[in-house]
């Protein structure tokens, strides 16, 4: 077995860290075995150093490593990609292509940042995960693959799973073995050593002599939290190395490539609209629709009764709360309106009619007869559109005094004169 400084020489890792060194010890010892890996850590950490030394230290050395960028890979076609698929499966596929997991037959797949995987592939890898069967896209033919995947992630996979964005039983089917490498803030330690190897790399590519910082460049470098890690780090020696004439870095000229919004303390960021937001809006938006329907039930029973008895007064006091809460002050919103005049005129079906509904003057009562005909449909909607033609047409058309005779406000009287399209 290798040793850890021999690999970091071997795979370029410079750092000293106990954390790291074992994120690397790590590495070594499941290399020759086909255990999943997952491994985790920020972004610009170096995640896609640890698969290679897996594969470049295990029995499948020789055959194909290949790294897949699941975020980079776009929902539609990432099964495709990944699968393969036939010819004709879908538009454009006008040859059958081989995926990833039958090329890499025999290898090992790194798969960076699975946590953007869609659903429906997580289904499709869980799959490889568990009995090494696939299906290509558009086939219905099984294949296996003997492939050994690593997969990486900057996502925190409880969150995903808990917002089910992200399948457990793939996390633990992937997780077996979990290698965390720790970010650059908590490698102090190393940060110069990495400036350095940067500078002189960057030196000779653009042959210029190498970039050094003075001892106060070197304790802002250091204390710095560094949000995109070795990246960022990379790249701001790079800036140095090409940008300033002085090969001396001081203190303040270094602090002009650094963020000026960036402090030593923990930042929390807040989403523009989380999860639960939404879930929120939902459920009030579903409490109104299940009140409209409550309110909607209470002016059918309301209606039915006063149809039934027949007794106006009666039906008022007995429902008084109910009454109050369907239309509340509807009458008195405006005042340009009128209230119809109570102890006036009513409503009535008169014996002698059989199907027909005529409305007749009769002091203090509303009276709402039952049909002669059983076979007459009680239909509320009907009953209200012919009371409302039958009031107009006997005060010739005028809202007013068609209002006060049904007992409405002439508001309500014109929002059902447009409803029913009279």
């Amino acid at each position: 077995m290798e040793s850890i400084q021999s690999i970091k020489q071997r795979f370029g890792i410079i750092g000293n860290t106990p954390s790291l060194n074992r994120a690397i010890e790590k590495a070594i010892q499941v290399a020759p075995t086909d255990i999943s890996v997952l491994v985790t850590g920020e972004s610009g950490v170096g995640k896609e150093s640890i698969p290679k030394i897996i594969h470049q230290l295990s029995h499948r050395k020789h055959n194909k490593y290949i790294a897949v960028n699941c975020g980079a890979i776009p929902e539609g076609t990432i099964d495709s990609e990944l699968f393969g698929h036939e010819k004709g499966a879908f538009t454009g596929a006008t040859q059958t292509r081989e995926g990833y997991f039958e090329v890499a037959d025999g290898g090992t797949i790194f798969l960076d940042e699975v946590g953007e995987l869609p659903l429906t592939t997580q289904v499709r890898l869980l799959r490889v995960l568990e009995n090494g069967e696939f299906l290509k896209v558009g086939s219905s033919k099984v294949q296996k693959t003997n492939v050994r995947i690593v997969a990486a992630t900057n996502v925190n996979m409880f969150e995903a799973i808990d917002k089910e964005k992200f399948r457990e039983d793939l996390y633990y089917r992937l997780s077996t073995v979990d290698i965390h490498l720790p970010p650059l803030r908590e490698r102090q330690e190393d940060i110069h050593l990495l400036f350095r190897k940067f500078a002189s790399d960057f030196a000779l590519k653009y042959k210029m002599p190498t970039v050094k910082l003075t001892d106060n460049a070197v304790r802002i470098l250091t204390k710095h939290r560094w949000g995109g890690n070795v990246r960022q780090l990379r790249n701001i020696a790079e800036q140095l190395s090409v940008l300033e004439q002085n090969r001396t870095i001081s203190a303040s000229t270094l602090q002009g490539y650094l963020p000026t919004s960036g402090t030593n303390l923990p930042a929390v960021i807040k989403t523009s609209k989380s999860e639960s937001d939404f879930s929120s809006e939902r459920e009030i938006l579903y409490k109104v629709l299940f009140d409209m329907k409550s309110d909607l039930n209470d002016l059918k029973k309301l209606t039915m009764e006063l149809m039934k008895s027949g007794n106006t007064k009666d039906v008022e006091k007995n429902n008084e709360s109910l009454i109050q809460k369907i239309y509340g002050n509807d009458d008195k919103d405006d005042a340009s309106y009128e209230e119809p005049i109570e102890n006036n005129e009513v409503i009535s079906i008169p014996e002698h009619t059989s199907n027909e509904v005529e409305i007749v003057d009769i002091q203090d009562k509303y009276h709402f007869a039952e049909e002669i005909e059983e076979e007459e449909t009680l239909s509320l909607h009907d009953k209200e559109l012919e009371l409302i033609k039958k009031s107009l047409e006997r005060h010739n058309g005028k809202r007013k005094l068609a209002a006060a005779e049904l007992g409405i406000s002439e508001r309500t009287l014109y929002r059902k004169i447009k409803q029913y399209d009279l």
